[in-house]
């Protein structure tokens, strides 16, 4: 792919990588017994702690005056992104499973480029090279995902995966006492992962106006903080309920709020900027395959056929989105060139023109 940039790509990477950690960590809290709601409002509040002093140290110079249309932007992110977007994952969460969770999350990639094309900010193309890659890649990716979770197929490998964490297999025990919401769960995720295409496209419309990421997140976190708790108050009165007692609790929520929401949110607010919604959405199938790498070594879910045809559709999917996006932007170029060079020529011709008509009234003159 020409003149390929690998920063975003390596950063969008580490945050699959991220979410796929917080997907089990999170897992194994809501088994042990926390609520939820109660995940997600620590979550925030963390999140909100870590950001403060990047935003008010490094941006204090360069951030641009918060006006209120860009509050209400900061507000309608905090809403879909860090409000909807994490009450719908834990919960679905806690009535399925990190590999179902996953396969949910690919959804992600059609729904936000539906809701681009809707709000203008991608094209369809259909007759374009780059508009088949994206339309066909977007298909292989909700295709893999649909066949990964409703299609098993012959066990390629079994529960035991030889690696044997006793926590781990005892939070399994625990949660199969209880039976998981089957149709509950993928829905909410799916809840989930529309608000969290929303987010991509608010983002996108409030970035050129804000570049700043810390600012951003910082307020957006703590206006998710205010809404969470309010509901997590009114949904568990319990005050024991919001114990941080057990150590998987205090990683959970601390894992969730530095990295999966101070780190990640900074880095998708600056590749959304860089690179636009669509593709920083894109990654979010490299989290069903981690999802699911995982699942089978700590959690003891098979692995079918269906897992690895799936993971594979997923990843070629992946990679034809991607050279889709990149082929837009190298046309993009050629016409930003062309049309520069056209301008340039005109340009010529206008002074061109110009000359000779000087000179043609200088040989008239009757001097």
């Amino acid at each position: 792919m020409a003149n390929f940039d690998p920063m975003p790509f390596l950063a969008m990477v580490i945050v699959q990588v991220g979410y796929a950690g917080m997907s089990f960590i999170s897992k194994l809290a809501m088994d042990d017994g926390i609520h939820p709601f109660v995940l997600v409002t620590y979550r925030q509040i963390i999140a909100t702690v870590a950001t403060t002093p990047f935003a008010l140290l490094l941006e204090r110079k360069t951030r641009p005056k918060i006006t209120v249309p860009i509050l209400f932007h900061i507000f309608l992110c905090s809403i879909t992104g860090a409000f909807m977007n994490q009450v719908f994952f834990f919960v679905g969460l806690n009535n399925s499973s990190p590999m179902i969770a996953g396969a949910m999350t690919n959804t992600l990639l059609p729904v936000t480029f539906v809701f681009a094309l809707i709000f203008g900010q991608e094209s369809f193309g259909i007759k374009t090279k780059a508009g088949r890659a994206k339309v066909i890649g977007t298909l292989l990716c909700v295709g893999g995902a649909m066949l990964l979770s409703f299609y098993h197929g012959h066990t390629i490998a079994g529960s035991n995966s030889g690696i044997h964490w006793k926590y781990a297999e005892e939070m399994t025990n625990k949660r199969s006492i209880h039976k998981s919401h089957s149709f509950l769960g993928p829905c909410l995720l799916f809840c989930s992962t529309s608000s969290w295409a929303l987010w991509f496209i608010i983002q996108a419309k409030l970035s050129p106006k804000f570049p700043a990421p810390y600012t951003t997140t910082t307020l957006m976190c703590l206006m998710a903080s205010i809404e969470c708790l309010i509901v997590g108050a009114a949904s568990e009165h319990n005050v024991a309920a919001w114990s941080l007692r057990s150590v998987i609790r205090l990683i959970a929520v601390f894992y969730a709020g530095v990295v999966c929401s101070a780190v990640a949110f900074c880095v998708m607010i600056w590749c959304v900027h860089r690179k636009g919604p669509l593709y920083t959405s894109v990654f979010s199938p490299l989290l069903l395959v981690m999802s699911t790498l995982l699942s089978w070594a700590l959690l003891r879910e098979k692995l079918y056929v269906g897992t690895l045809v799936g993971a594979v559709f997923i990843i070629v999917g992946l990679y034809s989105v991607l050279w889709g996006k990149g082929k837009d932007a190298e046309e993009a170029r050629i016409n930003d060139a062309v049309e520069a060079s056209a301008k340039h020529h005109e340009k010529e011709d206008s002074e061109s023109q110009l000359h000779l008509h000087a000179n043609g009234e200088s040989r008239q003159d009757p001097k």
